[in-house]
């Protein structure tokens, strides 16, 4: 392996400071760091992973700018399916993973690399994501994996970076923090049980804000374009719903759900702006679409969800399935208006050109417009006519 090259996906977390160590001074590989950025960093922070990456001994480093293409190519396609895995989890982390993979591994073409690397270990999902992405979109660039193939601890880790000059404190890495445009992921010991809650600690963004507010919301064909009156990109309108509605510590669960190597998993989450989105997006369009589009739209948005959970973003079906919910969202304009409380919101309210609640043809419980009652009572004697069939058939039967 000596003096060949290997690009490194590197967050800066401790299971990648290890895997650059390891790589460089146990392997001899000329290792080239590369970070994919998908929201979770600011520009300081950016530099911060670079410098960091160069003291650890890294021949180079990139930075790999991400965010748009991951809207673009995922999340609004998430927020238009309202994708929420087992009714909980917007796919934070598993949503991007395929695309900072996606990245690293056309980094790995385009510098030469011999080989490409990743931390994720033999027990999650992440290295089935990394993965598939390599080989498909790399297939002749050897994948390394140094914390899968020796199955170290974390503690393992901490004691090997100790033994070459780094010291991380186990104080420091006992929770797993991965964030991004979509959230936040929490994993620490709390997570490997099924009962234990984590701390308020482990979240990174604390409770600052106890007085209620309203937050306007508003959307064209789908797509978040403004908060509050003001106009902003979609990227940048969840920003800075994200900036606004933490400080209230919504958005934190914990998910529990089927991994794609067949075990059962729960992660922390904490994703303020993402579900406060689907909701305040779902809560339009139950205004402006019919119960057949809402229907379907689900179906199709289940399936959406789980394979790019499973890394699956390659396989075409996917484009088929946006082709679909993207048609869905021609009627899904308009402001939706939302209460925010410490760690929850209300849905107080929408308003839409679209809105089917039109009072010209009746007010739900109150008054009828578009119709007779000799018009219901008909409908409702033919309404009956299958389930009277039936019940008439097997009575005679009996």
């Amino acid at each position: 392996m000596k003096n060949k090259k290997v690009v490194l996906a590197f967050s800066g977390g401790l299971d990648t400071t290890y895997c650059l160590k390891y790589l460089k001074q146990e392997k001899g590989l000329e290792v080239h760091t590369a970070l994919v950025n998908t929201g979770g960093f600011s520009p300081a922070e950016l530099e911060q992973v670079h410098q960091r990456a160069l003291e650890l001994g890294a021949n180079s480093h990139k930075n790999l700018e991400q965010t748009e293409v991951f809207y673009q190519q995922a999340v609004k396609y998430l927020v238009f399916g309202n994708v929420l895995k087992n009714n909980t989890y917007p796919l934070s982390v598993s949503a991007e993973r395929i695309f900072q993979a996606m990245a690293i591994a056309e980094y790995a073409q385009k510098i030469g690399a011999d080989y490409v690397a990743h931390g994720s270990t033999g027990a999650g999902n992440d290295q089935v994501r990394f993965d598939l992405a390599f080989q498909i979109i790399a297939p002749n660039v050897e994948i390394l994996t140094p914390i899968r193939d020796q199955q170290l601890s974390r503690q393992a880790e901490i004691d090997f970076l100790k033994e070459h000059g780094v010291n991380i404190s186990w104080e420091k890495a006992q929770y797993s923090i991965n964030k991004g445009l979509w959230g936040t992921s929490v994993g620490g010991a709390e997570t490997l049980t099924s009962h234990l809650p984590l701390p308020e600690e482990a979240f990174p963004s604390q409770l600052s804000e106890t007085t209620p507010s309203q937050i306007s919301l508003k959307f064209e064909k789908g797509e978040i374009i403004g908060v509050n009156g003001k106009t902003l990109d979609p990227v940048e309108s969840i920003k800075k719903i994200e900036a606004i509605a933490s400080k209230y510590a919504i958005g934190r669960d914990v998910h529990v759900g089927d991994t794609i190597i067949g075990i059962k998993g729960r992660v922390g989450f904490e994703a303020a702006a993402p579900l406060l989105l689907i909701k305040a997006h779902q809560a339009l369009e139950k205004h402006v679409l019919t119960k057949w589009q809402m229907y379907w739209k689900e179906q199709l948005a289940n399936w959406y969800g789980m394979l790019l959970h499973e890394g699956q973003f390659l396989e075409p079906v996917l484009r088929d399935i946006e082709k679909f919910l993207e048609s869905s969202q021609q009627q899904v304009s308009g402001n939706v208006y939302v209460e925010l409380h410490p760690y929850r919101f209300l849905i107080q309210g929408i308003k839409s050109d679209h809105d089917m609640m039109n009072s010209k043809f009746g007010d739900y419980g109150e008054q009828n417009k578009a119709w007779s009652g000799e018009d219901v009572k008909g409908f409702t004697k033919i309404l009956a006519n299958s389930t009277k069939i039936f019940s008439n058939v097997n009575d005679m039967e009996s």
